[in-house]
């Protein structure tokens, strides 16, 4: 009996080689290549613009069901949790390549590492905008840091619709005025000035995000919670492991619009209030032009404005942002910023421009401008 093993350990089928095998295979089953590999690859296709908005714009192709700042909802949380984890796993590779710890990074930027909520993608643009002092300081404060993660050329954005707009509205200014352009320079200061606020609101609100807001407490309501839940952008690329629905979208739509609504309305109501106060003093020092100018209907021309800004403004700066700029520009030109900064320059020149037709379309049919005080408009958003 003792002879078996001897006749049957030359034998290759029968040796110990399987287990060495297992061991070895064990040993070179690791992954790290792989979510390197993800964070690398994981661009979104120019062509997804309109194809996956209802089932949330998800790019990657993971996690679903998110309606709750990348909580999934009732049911399967399984795809969820793998997405998640799979982000932890990028974030964490990307801190190690670069040195860094989770103590170092800020704490909602920690948190949401923590929960799963941001890929390695995310981590990577972080760390590269903190390279710029400029930027560092921007990132304190919790919008733009936010709208910077999503959008790394986003300040460059505010920068282009902020000096069109100084350009182009003090032209019109100009344009209306003429010989009277520097004897009413305080008004045409105060008309620019809230000009810019409203093309800086325009670029700031409908601007894709990265969401990292705790989420609200049990005791808020079902509306705040909504809204809360909606993305900044109705057009966004969701994050990997993240969705938003049709309505969460829609909300998006309504959250921002009645915001823009109060913008445009109270910026109205300075620059129509400081207008009528420059004609009533002309009035007083010129009699004989008490019949040629009147004073500009100040309620009713707010409102408008508002409700322009509401639509027509906020719809076509949801899609600027969120189609053109990033479902179509930055997947083909993502590497050559540059030309990107300077095709989103045109494009926000055009909009400006075609903001201004729609405005004097818009003023005639609603009654607040008379045919001949809209030859020479003064150009908006």
């Amino acid at each position: 009996m003792s002879t078996a093993p001897s006749l049957f350990t030359p034998f290759p089928p029968f040796s110990p080689l399987p287990k060495t095998t297992s061991k070895f295979s064990t040993t070179f089953r690791l992954r790290l290549p792989s979510p390197i590999t993800t964070l690398r690859h994981r661009k979104h296709s120019p062509f997804a613009a309109f194809s996956n908005l209802p089932g949330g714009g998800n790019n990657s192709g993971g996690g679903g069901g998110n309606n709750d700042n990348g909580k999934g909802k009732g049911g399967s949380g399984g795809g969820d949790e793998n997405a998640g984890d799979e982000n932890r796993k990028e974030a964490m590779i990307v801190l190690a390549e670069a040195g860094r710890s989770m103590e170092t990074l800020p704490k909602d930027l920690a948190a949401a590492i923590q929960a799963g909520k941001v890929p390695g993608s995310v981590i990577d643009r972080f760390l590269g905008l903190e390279k710029s002092d400029l930027m560092r300081w921007l990132m304190q404060f919790d919008g733009f840091k936010e709208r910077l993660l999503a959008d790394d050329l986003f300040f460059a954005k505010v920068f282009i619709e902020c000096g069109v707009g100084i350009f182009t509205k003090t032209a019109a200014e100009y344009e209306r005025r003429r010989e009277n352009f520097f004897k009413e320079l305080e008004i045409v200061f105060a008309d620019v000035v809230m000009a810019i606020i409203a093309d800086f609101m325009l670029v700031y609100l409908p601007a894709p995000t990265v969401s990292l807001r705790p989420s609200l407490a049990a005791s808020a309501g079902v509306i705040s919670k909504f809204f809360h839940s909606c993305p900044d952008n109705a057009f966004q690329v969701a994050l990997h492991g993240t969705s938003y629905s049709l309505l969460q979208r829609l909300g998006a739509v309504m959250r921002n619009g009645a915001k823009l609504f109060a913008v445009g309305t109270t910026s109205s109501l300075v620059g129509t209030a400081a207008t009528n106060a420059l004609i009533n003093a002309k009035k007083a020092v010129d009699k004989s032009s008490v019949d040629e100018i009147e004073n500009v209907p100040i309620l009713s021309t707010s409102v408008a404005y508002g409700v322009y800004m509401a639509i027509s403004s906020n719809l076509r700066y949801q899609v600027l942002a969120g189609v053109i700029e990033q479902r179509m520009l930055e997947p083909l030109l993502h590497q050559h910023k540059f030309l990107l900064s300077t095709i989103c320059f045109a494009i926000r020149t055009g909009n400006t421009y075609l903001g201004s037709l729609l405005w004097v379309d818009y003023a005639r049919l609603v009654g607040i401008q008379k045919p001949q005080e809209e030859e020479n408009p003064v150009l908006v958003s």
